[in-house]
């Protein structure tokens, strides 16, 4: 696979010109990574620039091109890799660390969060859906006191759209044990509104969720508060009536 490298343009060497004692590496060692800024701290994964842009520039032409910092857990080998300077394994070692990123943020939530509304719900798979670019369905296994007991990736499909059955849901539901069972797929769009097909899809869920006797409190869809016209990011069935 070629990779077209982004034009970069000659800028002044921002490493050269500040100061042994302020640069990235000296500040780090003398006041910790908190010290740093988000420019500086990709700096020092990056280690070095390419010939015309320095380490300091290029990591703050990654930053601006991905929107934030943030934005970077969002992007594949191939939008790293578009950067002269950055190659496959430069950009296997960024895509490792963003991933640990994200699995940081979703183990911070506890290993056993309460399950209690679409909000949290949301809240707790959202860095699962960070950056995805086809969908996939989980199945959130609750006890009787709406804690979780376990997460399980059910499918992952295409772009077009993936592939979750009653019966294959409430399977994972039996075999957890559980007492209630909360749904959720992404769109890969960013639009969490529901579509025809997810629509279709709940109705038969709720439907099964009464012959096994397992509540489905909800089916979640994500998305990103940008392109949410709710602004909210995700769309909950149960709080807007439909479950």
């Amino acid at each position: 696979m070629s990779h077209e490298s982004l034009p970069l343009p000659e800028l002044p060497n921002r490493l050269l010109e500040t100061v042994q004692a302020e640069r990235p590496q000296e500040r780090l060692e003398r006041e910790g990574a908190g010290a740093l800024s988000d420019t500086e701290l990709l700096a020092m994964l990056l280690r070095s620039g390419t010939q015309g842009m320095d380490v300091l520039s290029l990591a703050a032409r990654l930053i601006e091109e991905a929107g934030s910092l943030a934005g970077l857990t969002e992007w594949l080998e191939d939008d790293f890799r578009r950067f002269k300077g950055v190659g496959r394994v430069k950009a296997l070692q960024l895509l490792t660390v963003m991933e640990v990123a994200k699995r940081i943020l979703r183990q911070s939530q506890g290993e056993s969060p309460r399950i209690e509304s679409g909000e949290r719900a949301a809240a707790y798979l959202a860095p699962l859906a960070v950056g995805l670019r086809v969908e996939k369905f989980w199945v959130l296994s609750l006890n009787a006191r709406q804690h979780l007991i376990r997460c399980r990736e059910l499918s992952s499909g295409t772009v077009e759209g993936t592939l979750a059955h009653p019966r294959e849901v409430f399977r994972i539901g039996i075999r957890d044990g559980a007492s209630a069972l909360v749904v959720a797929h992404n769109h890969p769009s960013g639009d969490p509104t529901a579509s025809p097909t997810d629509l279709q899809l709940t109705a038969k869920l709720r439907d099964a969720s009464h012959v096994v006797d397992i509540p489905l409190l909800d089916h979640i869809i994500l998305g990103t508060k940008t392109a949410d016209p709710l602004q909210r990011g995700y769309y909950s069935f149960r709080e807007l009536g439909l479950i």
